[in-house]
């Protein structure tokens, strides 16, 4: 059975802006080997775009920086399902359109045996939360407080007990903290 991993960025105020992060070569690499070790990445539109947008650049031009040009082909190889009401097609190798809502798509990805599904959006880690279908949080905390940016959490219904299972500490300061969901 596959387990359902949310895995963000998050600055220290809870925003979720990409481009506040401090994007060196340890988070790099760290979530090169998150990628490598699942199936699956869900995006929502505004996400793949961002991502469609520069990574796929970087697998035809390497930059020279082997952290990220390994990212790059980390996330070009893995299978892309993204979730869309406006896109009627998608241009990065290895995606597809959902079929299904999201709460369907989940249900039947936990049922498949196989590694990791991750979710890498803000809006599916949002609902899914609402949905209680995440069994694990990795949530990379990096030590910069942000003007902009969505919220991760915003309307959750109810309150979520989580699990401190391990951290991780990167040489700028990144805390990577992994959850996991209790269940009552």
């Amino acid at each position: 059975m596959a387990k359902i991993v949310a895995t963000l960025n998050i600055m220290l105020n809870g925003s979720c802006d990409h481009t506040s992060g401090l994007a060196d070569e340890g988070v790099h690499d760290h979530y090169t080997e998150v990628i490598r070790g699942s199936d699956i990445i869900l995006y929502g539109r505004t996400t793949y775009e961002l991502m469609e947008d520069y990574w796929p650049r970087l697998v035809k031009n390497p930059s020279g920086e082997k952290s990220m040009d390994e990212f790059a082909v980390a996330l070009h190889n893995i299978q892309k399902v993204v979730f869309s009401r406006t896109r009627q097609s998608l241009s990065w190798e290895n995606s597809v359109l959902a079929k299904k809502s999201l709460e369907e798509e989940v249900r039947s990805l936990k049922k498949q045996p196989g590694k990791d599904v991750l979710i890498g959006s803000p809006s599916l880690i949002n609902a899914l939360t609402k949905l209680d279908l995440i069994d694990e949080y990795h949530l990379c905390i990096h030590p910069v407080i942000a003007q902009d940016g969505l919220l991760l959490f915003k309307n959750i219904p109810e309150r979520l007990i989580l699990t401190l299972t391990k951290t991780k500490t990167f040489k700028a300061g990144q805390v990577m903290l992994y959850y996991e969901r209790v269940k009552d």
